[in-house]
């Protein structure tokens, strides 16, 4: 729980020691087992700059959740106006789509960075904020359907609801692969591209402008 009292922003490098200390120990050694004596030791600051940087260990876990997060939706955001944008042929459509699923396979489902997200779900979720809380929780799915919405603008989408047409094509895409294959890795896995272009399709079918 936070302290409530106000926090230094201090040095930027050490609150980024800080965070890096944190989060490699959260994951290899779970949040409960990890202290922040431990945090400020590997960070290399004192236990007292880690309170008044963080608050508190809690704090500390939404810090790391919400860089992991940030960096994560800077990752969607970047693939998004690298294959999406400035379409107008129809003809571009699916292999921009196909392209950009792919690069999200490879670029964030198999980085670090979402490695790292996903433990910290799964061994850390009683401390972490509720979902309706997160102010991350549905960024990215909003980014995908801006850029629907931007698309259906050009003409060659037809979404009456942009944020239902991007949940609808994650689940196609991604939600299939993992589902079947238990990892979206296409760097590893061949299967992975046939499971998103047949994904890709589908959506394309459902959603194509007339």
């Amino acid at each position: 729980m936070s302290t409530g009292k106000t926090l230094r922003a201090g040095s930027a490098q050490k609150r980024a020691a800080i965070l890096s200390s944190a989060r490699e120990l959260f994951v290899t050694d779970g949040f409960d087992r990890s202290s922040v004596d431990a945090v400020a030791a590997r960070a290399g600051v004192s236990k007292r700059t880690v309170y008044d940087y963080f608050g508190d260990k809690q704090s500390l876990l939404h810090a790391v959740f919400d860089a992991v997060g940030q960096s994560l939706l800077a990752t969607v955001r970047r693939t998004l106006a690298d294959t999406l944008n400035d379409l107008t042929d129809a003809a571009e459509l699916e292999p921009a789509l196909v392209t950009f699923s792919m690069r999200i396979s490879t670029d964030m489902l198999d980085s670090a960075e979402y490695t790292t997200l996903q433990r910290l779900v799964r061994t850390a979720s009683g401390h972490l904020p509720h979902p309706d809380d997160r102010a991350l929780t549905d960024a990215p799915e909003e980014a995908m359907g801006e850029r629907f919405a931007a698309l259906a603008e050009v003409g060659l989408l037809d979404v009456p609801d942009a944020r239902l047409a991007a949940d609808h094509f994650i689940a196609l895409t991604f939600g299939v692969t993992l589902s079947r294959l238990g990892s979206a890795n296409a760097a590893e896995d061949a299967r992975v591209r046939p499971l998103i272009v047949e994904g890709v399709r589908a959506f394309l079918r459902a959603y194509r402008a007339g």
